[in-house]
């Protein structure tokens, strides 16, 4: 089945809020080999004016995977996750996101494209802390292949 492109536009529920906790932050830091330590110890990240530990910037994904689940799951998708290739993925920051953080975010499709058998599927998540401000927009396009 072919991705549908009616998803283009559709808009999915807000996820359950998610904490993000200082030892993911850490976790997640030493993952991808961010040695900055405002990543790591509490103390010089509030010595650099920040609350707790300051999550990498890509640490996005690990809230922005929630609504990709949804959308993966969506019945009438037509989305084979085998068959997906993560094409690329952007951040847009109005702050950085820190342990402590409540964290909520909303899938919205905005685009769907047909490319011979193959569909590219840009996702937005609007990321938003618990008083409803804007935290991150995290943006992945997956490429499905199609059948050749």
């Amino acid at each position: 089945m072919p991705v549908n492109p009616e998803l283009q536009g559709r808009i999915f529920p807000p996820t359950a809020p998610y904490l993000v906790g200082r030892e993911k932050v850490r976790e997640f830091a030493r993952a991808v080999f961010a040695t900055n330590p405002i990543n790591l110890d509490p103390e010089a990240a509030r010595a650099a004016g920040h609350a707790d530990v300051v999550a990498p910037p890509t640490f996005a994904v690990v809230v922005q995977e929630l609504t990709l689940a949804q959308l993966l799951s969506e019945p009438d998708a037509g989305i084979d996750f085998s068959r997906v290739v993560h094409g690329d993925q952007r951040f847009s920051y109005s702050r950085p996101i820190m342990a402590g953080d409540e964290l909520t975010a909303t899938l919205t499709v905005a685009s769907v494209k047909t490319l011979g058998p193959h569909a590219m599927v840009t996702a937005e998540s609007q990321i938003t802390d618990a008083a409803g401000e804007h935290v991150v927009t995290a943006i992945s396009t997956l490429v499905v292949r199609g059948d050749e």
